[in-house]
C-alpha cells in the first residue's frame, strides 16, 4: 500500500510543479502571518491548504487527502466532522451561540464545569507528612491552554500572598517546559529558543530537573532498542533534585509556592515521559513542602495517557498515578478539537481567598469575552459523553494496543534513537548513531523534513526539534495507524542523513 502511496505523491508533487498557485493560497501568502513558523520558507512553496475532513482524514483545496497523524495540533479527539458533535453544536446554534459569564450564568457551561469537577474526582493517599490531596471542586473557564494556565498562576499567586504563605511567591517548573505563550505562562518556561526574546517582560521562575530518562546524565545503561524508561538504571536522581531545590528555597527563606508540571508527558520539551512513579514522588514533595502542584493537562487530559494501569479508566494523566493537583489547567481536547475553550479547576480553599465584601476588593480581577460560551460548552459536554460511552475505553484500548505494535518497526532503523510512548501519544527522537545518542544539529531540519516527505506520502503531522510526533484521533482504524508509522518509516529512511 505504501508503496502506491509513494507513487501518487510523486505524481501530486510533479503536478504541483506545474499548477499556478491556488487563489486561496495566494491570499494567505498575502495577508497570513502563521505561528512558529519561518514565514520566508512558508514562501517557498505553495502551503497544505485544508478544506475538509472526515474522521482521520484531511483533504485540501487540490482533492489530496491526508491521515491527521497529530490530531490537528494535538485537539482532536474524536475525528473530524464527527455527528454527535456537529449535533450538539448545532442544537445549541439554535438557542444562542453566546453570552457574558460577566455577571451571568448559562446552561451548558454550568453543566459542563459540574461533569468536569465529576471526571476529575481521584481516590488519593494522604503524602509521606500526612498531607491531604485537595478536591478541585471550581472551574474558571477561559479561552486555551496558555490562559487556562495564566489563571492557575495568578489563583495560586494571589492565593499564597492571602493566605500569608509568602510575601512573594515563586514557582517552579522542568526543565525544557513549555506551558503556553501568555506572558506568565512564558515564564514558567524554559525553552530557550522560544522564550529567551521576551526575557524582559518575564518574571523569574526556577526549574527543575526534567526525568529524560534518554538523555538522563544520570543514566547510566547503555543505548538499547527499547523505550529509555524501560532498561535506566538510575537512583531517582532526577527526583532528588525536586527535593533538594525545595529544601534550598524552604531554607532560604524564599520557599516556593507552586509547583508546575505536565504530568506523564512534557510535550513541547520533546515528548518526555515521566517513568513510573516520578510524578507521584514529586507531587507528594511538593505537598509536603507546603506548595501548590499546578498540573498543565493541557495535551494530557482526556484519555490521551492511555487506559493502561490501576486507574485505567481515569481521564486525566494525574489520576493514573493517584495524583491531585491544587489546579487542573485542560484545554486542547476539552471541546474535542471543535472550539477554543479552557477551564482551570481548583480548591475551595483558593476560591474562599477571594471572597469578600464589595469593597474589599478581593475578587479575582480576570476574565474573557468568550468564557463559558455556550457553543465551546455544548461541544466539551458532548465529547465528554462520547469518552465516557461504554464503547469508548475497548476501542481506545484496541487502537493504543496497535499504536505500540506499529511504533515497534522502527527500531531496526539507525536514525531511530529512542520511540517513547505513553498511551496514545509518541515521540519518535532522530539521532545521528542510536549508538552514541548524537544529536542532529536544528539547523539541519531532520524534523521538518521527514514531516515534509510524510506529507508527500500523505500523513500530516509536526515535529519538536528532532522529535517527530505521532498523535492519532481516537476514530483511527488500525489500517491508518500502520499508514502513519509506515510513512514515518520511509521518509525517515528516504531523508534523514547518516
Amino acid at each position: 500500500m505504501l508503496a502506491s502511496l509513494d507513487e501518487a505523491a510523486n505524481a501530486a508533487k510533479g503536478k504541483m510543479q506545474k499548477q499556478a498557485l491556488h487563489p486561496i493560497a495566494k491570499m494567505d501568502r498575502r495577508h497570513v502571518w502563521h505561528p512558529f513558523t519561518q514565514m520566508r520558507d512558508w514562501f517557498k512553496r505553495e502551503p497544505i491548504v485544508i478544506a475538509e475532513g472526515e474522521g482521520a482524514v484531511l483533504r485540501d483545496i487540490r482533492g489530496r487527502s491526508y491521515l491527521d497523524a497529530n490530531s490537528s495540533i494535538w485537539t482532536n479527539l474524536h475525528g473530524h466532522n464527527h455527528p454527535a458533535l456537529n449535533r450538539a453544536i448545532t442544537r445549541q446554534l439554535g438557542k444562542i451561540a453566546h453570552s457574558s459569564s460577566l455577571g451571568f450564568a448559562n446552561v451548558p457551561a454550568s453543566r459542563l464545569a459540574t461533569a468536569l469537577v465529576e471526571a476529575a474526582k481521584t481516590e488519593a493517599p494522604r503524602s509521606s507528612k500526612g498531607a491531604a490531596q485537595p478536591k478541585l471542586t471550581k472551574v474558571f473557564f477561559s479561552d486555551d491552554g496558555s490562559t487556562a494556565m495564566e489563571v492557575a498562576l495568578k489563583l495560586s499567586f494571589e492565593h499564597a500572598r492571602r493566605a500569608g504563605v509568602v510575601r512573594k511567591p515563586r514557582f517552579l517548573s522542568l526543565e525544557g517546559a513549555y506551558h503556553g505563550d501568555t506572558v506568565g505562562a512564558v515564564s514558567l518556561g524554559h525553552i530557550g529558543l522560544f522564550h529567551r526574546a521576551y526575557g524582559g517582560l518575564l518574571f523569574r521562575t526556577e526549574s527543575a530537573m526534567s526525568p529524560y530518562c534518554y538523555r538522563c546524565p544520570f543514566n547510566r545503561a547503555k543505548p538499547e532498542r527499547a523505550d529509555a524508561r524501560e532498561y535506566r538504571r538510575c537512583g531517582w536522581e532526577c527526583v532528588s533534585s525536586v527535593e533538594k531545590q525545595f529544601n534550598v528555597a524552604r531554607k532560604s527563606g524564599r520557599p516556593f509556592s507552586a509547583f508546575a508540571v505536565e504530568p506523564l508527558m512534557q510535550g513541547a520539551a520533546g515528548m518526555i515521559p515521566q517513568p513510573e512513579g516520578w510524578l507521584r514522588r514529586v507531587a507528594a514533595i511538593a505537598r509536603d513542602e507546603g506548595a501548590h502542584l499546578i498540573a498543565d493537562e493541557v495535551m494530557t487530559g482526556f484519555g490521551r495517557t492511555g487506559i493502561g494501569g490501576a486507574r485505567g479508566a481515569a481521564l486525566f494523566a494525574c489520576q493514573k498515578e493517584g495524583v491531585v493537583p491544587d489546579f487542573l489547567a485542560l484545554a486542547k481536547g476539552l471541546t474535542g478539537g471543535y472550539l477554543p475553550m479552557a477551564a482551570t479547576l481548583t480548591t475551595a480553599e483558593v476560591f474562599d481567598a477571594f471572597l469578600g465584601e464589595y469593597s474589599e476588593f478581593k475578587t479575582f480581577f480576570h476574565g474573557h469575552s468568550f468564557t463559558g460560551n455556550q457553543l465551546g460548552a455544548a461541544a466539551g459536554l458532548e465529547s465528554l459523553a462520547l469518552l465516557q460511552r461504554r464503547s469508548s475505553l475497548p476501542q481506545r484500548g484496541r487502537l493504543e494496543t496497535a499504536f505500540a505494535q506499529e511504533l515497534e518497526s522502527l527500531w531496526d532503523l539507525p536514525q531511530v534513537g529512542d520511540v517513547r510512548r505513553v498511551g496514545l501519544v509518541a515521540g519518535v527522537e532522530l539521532v545521528k548513531d542510536w549508538r552514541s545518542r548524537r544529536a542532529f544539529d536544528l539547523r539541519q531540519r531532520v524534523g521538518i523534513r521527514v514531516c515534509e516527505r510524510m506529507a508527500e506520502l500523505g500523513v500530516l503531522t509536526r515535529p519538536i526539534g528532532n522529535v517527530v510526533v505521532l498523535m492519532p484521533p481516537y476514530c483511527t482504524t488500525r489500517e491508518q495507524i500502520s499508514t502513519m508509522v509506515r510513512a514515518l518509516r520511509t521518509a525517515i529512511r528516504d531523508l534523514a542523513p547518516s
